[in-house]
């Protein structure tokens, strides 16, 4: 059995949908915190249960008869996340999982300024001290990000942000559909392994691209770090979430974020949709 945690959020959820289109829905099961919240899911034949990081004994419960385990990971910024990390994979041993997948992401370093890709660190090292087979989704940077970082370049010509550097802008999608692939393949991938879009861009690239897609010119302005932060918090952005931003860019600026790599699309059997396919199409809309 398939065990997937998180499956009535944007991402796991859309790997139990693609996932239903490869294997039996009775080889499926998810661990959701509100299980009313999965009824659609139920309705079709996939077992739902209760179960949280939060509370061990419901999570061993909601794992039982997994051969795999898809632990999401934490998206709280107030939460040890790798405690609730550590928590999935205890259960996950427990159960009698024979492999661990769990959502990462590009750049995941213990040293990295992008406190999440610490936090992924720290939890593929307790996967690999598991004891159990583990597969690591490094997925390349959500994609749709860049509907807030970018800001109003719409309406002022103008997209202004701290310095960047190359990213490999990933469509969430489809690193969703990429994981529900390898959940249902023959095909063992151990440890990390890199789910990115074909190319990474910088914001300079991003406006030239949107420059030609949408037929009128948008500059890229720098900004100060600190100058970044002051302008949204003066657009009304609470400065505590404001601040969790500019570590990306510097993780950015360190090239942390530029790698790329084929398998995305060798997974999907096509190209992964790109920058360029997100500008376009939020333009035609």
């Amino acid at each position: 059995m398939i065990v997937i945690t998180g499956a009535t959020g944007s991402l796991n959820g859309a790997t139990v949908e693609h996932l239903l289109k490869r294997v039996p829905a009775e080889r499926i099961a998810v661990s959701v915190r509100d299980p009313a919240k999965a009824r659609h899911l139920a309705d079709r034949g996939v077992r739902v249960r209760q179960g949280s990081y939060q509370d061990p004994a419901a999570l061993r419960h909601s794992f039982e008869g997994a051969e795999q385990v898809l632990l999401v990971s934490s998206n709280d910024p107030h939460a040890d996340a790798v405690a609730l990390h550590r928590a999935g994979i205890e259960a996950a041993v427990a159960a009698g999982a024979q492999r661990i997948l769990y959502t990462s992401h590009q750049g995941a370093d213990a040293d990295s300024p992008f406190p999440p890709a610490r936090d992924h660190a720290a939890t593929e090292r307790l996967l690999a001290e598991s004891g159990v087979a583990w597969t690591a989704l490094r997925n390349g940077f959500y994609a749709h990000s860049l509907g807030w970082l970018l800001g109003p370049w719409r309406q002022t010509g103008v997209i202004a942000a701290p310095a960047d550097g190359p990213v490999s802008w990933t469509d969430r999608a489809d690193a969703a559909e990429a994981a529900a692939v390898i959940l249902a393949g023959d095909r063992p991938f151990d440890g990390p392994v890199t789910l990115t879009a074909r190319r990474a861009v910088t914001f300079a690239d991003i406006a030239a691209l949107a420059t030609e897609i949408t037929g009128r010119e948008v500059r890229r302005l720098v900004l100060d770090d600190e100058r970044w932060v002051a302008d949204q918090v003066a657009a009304g952005t609470p400065e505590e979430l404001a601040r969790m931003v500019p570590p990306t860019f510097q993780a950015a600026r360190e090239g942390r974020l530029a790698g790329v790599d084929p398998l995305l699309a060798q997974l999907l059997g096509r190209e992964p949709r790109s920058v360029a396919d997100q500008l376009t199409e939020s333009d035609d809309a």
